[in-house]
């Protein structure tokens, strides 16, 4: 049989199964407007979190979902705000506005968050910052991350750590963002600290320094196994480049 009609069948089937299941629309435009590609975005985004019920895979839904459609998940959770003005329902807006760029109206959805009593969370205050450093305010941004130390010590991110050293560059405090790249890079899930590291210490003239960072970044990710490095490939890149002098 012809792959063609394979796809055509398999487009039909999907479409009818989006139809049962209360997704005709917007899957079945997709599916129909981009054969074969719209019927593999409607199985990893729709069926394979079904099928597996792990948090990967609702990542992977929400992240197509987003792709095909950017503003659905924003108008429904507007909508929810509007209906039920929640805590829950305002913090999940302001993910939203933070993962679509819409930092002046997450850093407003945060700020009133944070006016309520029982909703001072560590969380929160990373999504302020978060969405401060997104408005280009790295110094309103660090006053939040130490806030956030100051209130909640305990309390470990490995995002929230490589934001505080990325904002102390952004703020011209060289060598404290320096100290805290170092920090970081101890157990951030990537290489992106030491890289960003290996770039400061060439911007400041210290390429002795910046090179030997690379170079044992470029060694470490050659032994590491493939899907590590295709995820990493950005930062190999920068790593490379600097190794090169």
């Amino acid at each position: 049989m012809p792959i063609a009609t394979l796809l055509l069948i398999l487009d039909v089937l999907l479409i009818v199964h989006a139809a049962k299941t209360g997704r005709f629309q917007p899957w079945a435009y997709v599916i129909m407007l981009l054969p074969g590609i719209g019927a593999a975005a409607y199985v990893v985004a729709e069926l394979l979190p079904e099928w597996l019920g792990t948090h990967r895979g609702r990542v992977a839904s929400k992240a197509v979902a987003r792709a095909i459609n950017p503003g659905r998940r924003y108008r429904e959770l507007t909508g929810d705000l509007a209906l039920v003005d929640t805590i829950a329902n305002r913090a999940a807006l302001a993910e939203e506005c933070l993962a679509l760029g819409k930092f002046d109206e997450a850093l407003l959805h945060y700020s009133a968050i944070l006016t309520h009593p029982l909703a001072e969370e560590p969380h929160f205050f990373l999504g302020k910052a978060r969405a401060q450093f997104g408005l280009r305010q790295p110094i309103a941004a660090i006053a939040t991350l130490d806030e956030l130390a100051r209130r909640w010590p305990e309390f470990h991110s490995a995002d929230g750590h490589l934001l505080y050293a990325i904002t102390l560059e952004e703020a011209g405090r060289d060598e404290e963002a320096l100290a805290q790249y170092a920090n970081v890079s101890r157990y951030f899930p990537g290489v992106e600290p030491r890289v960003r590291q290996a770039q400061l210490l060439q911007k400041l003239g210290r390429g002795t320094e910046a090179k030997a960072i690379a170079e044992d970044v470029v060694r470490g990710l050659a032994r590491a196994p493939v899907h590590v490095r295709r995820n990493q490939r950005e930062w190999l890149a920068s790593a490379q480049r600097l190794a090169r002098g």
